[in-house]
Formats: structure tokens, C-alpha cells, sequence
């Protein structure tokens, strides 16, 4: 991922940022042994075939996790620090679903330095994950 810098004095209401990645098996492993979480809805095919769902999920945090992505190298960018998130996971993730994260400026508090955001995940028309970020801008 690219990173980029934008100077906080040019942040604006409005600009976007995403991103977008296709959700494998490698990655819910990967997720499943660096969280502990490996409920078997996501990592057991039997299992998973016998829940509401009939076929594996995805972690939401996975697809949460790539707001950090779009932060840290994007906007604000490079030294900003999540102050708060939220998620309304609205939809399950399946495996190889692509995810596209989208981050919209809702506010700036230019004293404080805080940018707020829109944050929500779409896989196709269906939003996933609905919520709000707050990060923190440091000068730099």
C-alpha cells in the first residue's frame, strides 16, 4: 500500500479514502492465530455448513482492520493515532469475498487536531460494516 502524507491543514470535509482486498483462507488462519478467536464459524467447514450461515465467515475485524490500513497510510496518514471506532457489522464476510473499506471526513477539530470519519465496508451493493472513526493528527 502506498503511503502518502497529507497535511492536516488540507484535510476537508467530504474527501474519501478506500480500499480493497479479497478475503482468502490464509487470511482468516492468519487472523484466527493472531487473535485466538478460532470459533469454528470461521475456521471449521463442517461446522459452518450446519450454522445460519452454511458456509464459512470471515472475522469482522478483519474487514474493521482495514480502516488502520487507510489511516496510516492514507488519510490523516503516516503518525495519526486512533482515539475511537465503531462497527455495526451489518452482513457476514464470506471467503473470497472482496471487501471494499471506505473512510469519508464527516469533521475536523482543528484545535484538538481530530479528523472524524464515516467508515463502512461494502462487499458489492451490500453494505457489511457501518460506523465512526476518530483519529488523532499530530504536528509533525
Amino acid at each position: 500500500m502506498l503511503v502518502q502524507t497529507i497535511k492536516f491543514e488540507d484535510i476537508e470535509v467530504g474527501m474519501s479514502i478506500s480500499y480493497s482486498q479479497t478475503i482468502t483462507d490464509a487470511d482468516v488462519k492468519t487472523f484466527a492465530g493472531l487473535s485466538g478467536d478460532h470459533n469454528p464459524v470461521h475456521v471449521d467447514e463442517e461446522y459452518a455448513a450446519a450454522s445460519r450461515f452454511k458456509k464459512r465467515i470471515a472475522h469482522g475485524l478483519i474487514s474493521g482492520s482495514f480502516f488502520s490500513a487507510l489511516f496510516g497510510t492514507k488519510l490523516p496518514g503516516p503518525g495519526c493515532v486512533y482515539v475511537a471506532q465503531s462497527f455495526q457489522f451489518k452482513k457476514p464476510v464470506y471467503l473470497g469475498d472482496t471487501v471494499k473499506a471506505i473512510a469519508e471526513v464527516t469533521g475536523i477539530d482543528k484545535d484538538k487536531r481530530r479528523v472524524f470519519f464515516r467508515t463502512f465496508c461494502k462487499v458489492g451493493h451490500r453494505t457489511v460494516i457501518d460506523g465512526q472513526a476518530e483519529l488523532y493528527v499530530p504536528e509533525i
